[in-house]
């Protein structure tokens, strides 16, 4: 049995190298909180207000991301031999939280303003400072989901994901405040602020969600599947045969298991290449970090056939 890792040299550094981005969100929360916090004091809107909020999630969530990342960097020791990178699916999941409970917060306080409507002043002044608040956001984003999907960082994905939903819930409140002052209807703000607390409960769900599957050991994506059904296809036109494939993800890193039916004649020397083979075209059409164990076994032998569904 080979159980080689994939591990590149400067894997680890490149980890560490990912908290820098870390801290650029949370340099953008910092600058967004004041920002949105201005704007609610120049204006009163409850829709700024409930803007502002969410930016205080933001700042929560890349502190921790920034935590997790530097646990998810260390190597792997004799109590981790797989490595610490699952632990940054307690950001995501952290920050999928605290998205909820500041929905929550965002609702409750818009209901209040529902029932007791209240004016709002220097919209003009206060909608400009909001707006570059996002665009600070809407940057920071883009910076941090093209990091997270190079290195397969889960942490700076959420936040990135996270970031935009913000841009998207601060473009719908300054709209919705907006017409408000100019319509004099002030029950719009609060019915903004509503909407945005519900789209906030969503990106929170859909954090929750993705963090607990990687928890549970999910197998990885169908098109990455399917990239590891195409290599085995090129060695079944070899005769060669596979079993018992399992896959999961740890964040940056993939583990993939199989088991490998060579034909019996095959020597022990050549059957090892062609297992060392498999393993390197693996990886050459997976990329990323990922760790492959092969058992191999004589495809006429019966008892090869024993753990076909192992596990299953």
């Amino acid at each position: 049995m080979s159980h080689k890792p994939a591990e590149r040299r400067g894997t680890m550094k490149n980890r560490e190298s990912l908290t820098r981005f870390a801290w650029l969100s949370i340099s953008a929360a910092v600058a967004t909180i004041a920002l949105k916090a201005g704007a609610y004091a120049l204006t009163g809107s409850i829709g700024l207000l409930s803007d502002a909020i969410e930016s205080l999630v933001n700042l929560a969530g890349a502190a921790m991301a920034l935590f997790m990342l530097a646990i998810a960097a260390r190597p792997a020791d004799e109590d981790h031999v797989y490595g610490h990178t699952k632990a940054e699916y307690f950001a995501s999941i952290t920050e999928g939280l605290l998205i909820l409970g500041a929905a929550a917060g965002i609702l409750i306080t818009a209901v209040q303003r529902l029932i007791y409507p209240k004016a709002m002043e220097q919209l003009g002044l206060g909608l400009v400072v909001s707006a570059a608040a996002s665009l600070i956001n809407f940057t920071v984003s883009r910076v941090l989901l093209k990091v997270g999907r190079e290195h397969h960082s889960i942490s700076l994905e959420a936040d990135a994901h996270h970031l935009m939903t913000d841009v998207w819930t601060s473009a719908g409140v300054i709209g919705g405040v907006a017409v408000a002052g100019l319509t004099g209807w002030q029950s719009l703000d609060p019915i903004v602020a509503i909407l945005v607390g519900f789209n906030i409960i969503w990106t929170g769900i859909q954090l929750v969600r993705r963090s607990v599957s990687g928890l549970m050991d999910a197998a990885l994506p169908k098109q990455e599947r399917d990239l590891i059904e195409n290599v085995m296809a090129r060695y079944r036109a070899r005769g060669v045969e596979f079993h018992a494939l399992r896959t999961r993800q740890a964040a940056a890193r993939r583990f993939i298991s199989v088991h490998v039916l060579v034909p019996g004649e095959t020597t022990v020397h050549d059957a090892h290449h062609i297992v060392e083979d498999f393993e390197t075209d693996l990886r050459s059409a997976m990329g990323g970090v990922v760790t492959v164990f092969t058992h191999l076994e004589p495809a006429e032998d019966e008892i090869s056939m024993d753990d076909m569904n192992l596990d299953r």
